[in-house]
């Protein structure tokens, strides 16, 4: 009855992909283009993950008042027409076309936040037993989708030539309008009704939950800052080049991360979620500490990669935990689960940025990297403080641990 559903789940996830990592890699585009600085660039990512937030936030009573289905839809036509914006930004705003990207930014990312308040949700409320397989699924195909729009962006700019990117921009519009005439006939299950849900207060006055909210900030943070740095870090610190940094490293990055989750969707009922996810926390300290002081550039470049297999189940896998201890929380559970995702995914790649900025010789304590530039050693040192947030992870899941056996 809800094959469909879950297919489209799959596909807006795919969208959510999109919101996240389509403009990020015409920044240097848009900078010859328009001559906006690296900062002006960085504040659109910024933008982003601030308005999702605020979105997560400021949605969750409406879903509750007046069903998933208006919002879902109202988030794919949101996207769509964000990315209408980005495409026409330089001739609807001729005389400040970054203003028009930033116009467009908050469009389509009102939409990218609906995604996360609302797919978990969708897949979660549809009755079957197996909540950790279909949530690990639906991940993936955030991972499916990074992969596809790296590769599929980095091919039309190949074709249309750089100076044609709006084209680009319009073909994945499609995508999101697509899946909006989905979500107009796809069933949905029923909401939780209002005397059954779990009120905020007590999600708020819970420890686990606490928890649970922690750990998919520093999750996230896990996560995105390895994608989101990976380029730069291969191309600044271990000189290599752009292709292999985006092609190669983030490329498979992306495809560990989408894999594990499949995989734990396929056959995760053979090993238990907080065994799954402390493992992939220790594999990522590990990662870090690797990705900093290795001497040889490969090796580095290695662990990176293989943080998307440590970090596949830590976003996923909270949500799962949150939604199996309170299943009555209706989409205020998934609103603070998204959030706090994304408050990690914000402050995660800032951390290692500002890391770089401000001392970036701390990997020097190592004799073998003694040798390093600055430059070089900058992102490692920004790497080595990255370690801290799988640390972290062990500690909280640790602490549910604990919280669940009381």
């Amino acid at each position: 009855m809800y094959r469909a559903t879950i297919r489209a789940c799959y596909l807006g996830n795919f969208v959510g992909a999109l919101t996240c990592n389509l403009a990020p890699l015409l920044y240097v585009t848009f900078m010859h283009e328009f001559g906006i600085t690296f900062e002006q660039a960085g504040r659109l990512t910024l933008l982003n993950f601030f308005t999702q937030i605020v979105t997560d936030l400021a949605f969750s009573r409406p879903v509750d008042k007046w069903g998933v289905r208006p919002f879902i839809t109202l988030g794919h036509f949101l996207a769509f027409l964000g990315f209408l914006l980005l495409a026409f930004a330089p001739r609807l705003f001729p005389g400040n076309p970054y203003f028009g990207l930033m116009v467009a930014t908050v469009i389509y990312s009102i939409g990218g936040g609906l995604f996360e308040l609302l797919l978990s949700a969708i897949v979660q409320s549809i009755p079957n037993d197996s909540k950790e397989k279909a949530m690990s699924l639906l991940h993936s195909f955030y991972a499916w989708g990074f992969i596809v729009v790296v590769v599929g962006t980095t091919v039309m700019i190949k074709l249309f030539g750089r100076g044609n990117w709006p084209i680009l921009v319009l073909i994945w519009a499609l995508f999101p309008l697509i899946n909006f005439f989905n979500f107009l006939r796809v069933p949905l299950a029923p909401a939780v009704s209002e005397e059954k849900r779990t009120k905020i207060r007590e999600l708020l006055s819970s420890r686990y939950f606490l928890f649970v909210v922690l750990g998919i900030a520093v999750g996230g943070a896990t996560e995105v800052s390895m994608s989101q740095w990976t380029s730069a870090f291969v191309e600044s610190s271990l000189g290599l080049s752009k292709e292999v940094g985006d092609l190669v490293g983030l490329c498979l990055f992306a495809l560990l991360l989408g894999t594990v989750r499949a995989v734990y969707g396929s056959w995760g009922d053979k090993f238990p979620l907080y065994k799954a996810m402390l493992f992939g926390s220790v594999l990522c300290v590990a990662c870090y500490l690797v990705a900093a002081f290795s001497p040889l550039p490969i090796i580095s470049l290695i662990a990176c990669i293989f943080a998307g297999l440590g970090s596949g189940l830590l976003w996923p896998g909270s949500v799962v935990n949150g939604a199996n201890r309170f299943p009555y929380a209706g989409s205020s559970l998934f609103a603070f689960l998204a959030a706090g995702g994304d408050a990690g995914a914000a402050f995660g790649p800032w951390l290692i940025g500002l890391t770089a900025d401000v001392t970036p010789s701390l990997v020097k304590v190592a004799p073998w990297l003694k040798h390093l530039t600055l430059e070089e050693s900058a992102l490692r040192s920004g790497m080595l403080i990255g370690a801290i947030f799988p640390i972290l992870m062990v500690l909280f899941l640790t602490r549910m641990k604990k919280q669940a056996q009381a």
